[in-house]
C-alpha cells in the first residue's frame, strides 16, 4: 500500500476503480431509451392519474360544487409539457411526455367509442 493510498478515506474508491465505468453509469449518461420511456410513462401518469388523484383530493378538501368548480385547474397540468419543451435540455424528454398524453388520450377515447358502440347495438 503507498502513502496515497494510505491517507485515503477508507470507503474512497481507488485510483484503478476510477478508470473503469461503474455501474451507475448508464444513470447519468442520458441513455436515449431511458428518457423516451420515462418520457412516454410520464405522459400517461398526467392524462390518467393526475386528473383522477387531482379530483380526489379537491373531494376531500371541498364539497361537491367547489370541487367542481375548480376541477378545470387541472389544465394547469399542461404547461409542465410545454415549460420542457421550451428548454434545449430537457426537450426530448417534453417531446416523449407529449406523444404519451395524446397516445394514451387517443387509446381511452377509441375504447370508449368502442364500448358504447356494442353497448348501443346490443341493446337495440
Amino acid at each position: 500500500m503507498t502513502t496515497e493510498q494510505a491517507h485515503q478515506h477508507p470507503g474512497a474508491p481507488q485510483a484503478a476503480a476510477d478508470e473503469t465505468p461503474s455501474r451507475r453509469d448508464w444513470w447519468h449518461s442520458s441513455h436515449p431509451t431511458f428518457a423516451a420511456l420515462t418520457g412516454f410513462f410520464t405522459g400517461m401518469l398526467l392524462v390518467t392519474v393526475l386528473p383522477g388523484g387531482f379530483a380526489a383530493v379537491l373531494r376531500l378538501l371541498f364539497d361537491y360544487e367547489t370541487a367542481e368548480k375548480y376541477f378545470p385547474l387541472v389544465l394547469v397540468l399542461l404547461v409542465v409539457p410545454a415549460a420542457l419543451l421550451a428548454r434545449r435540455k430537457t426537450r426530448r424528454f417534453g417531446q416523449f411526455v407529449f406523444v404519451g398524453m395524446v397516445l394514451t388520450a387517443v387509446v381511452v377515447l377509441g375504447v370508449v367509442s368502442l364500448v358504447l358502440y356494442f353497448m348501443v347495438q346490443a341493446d337495440a
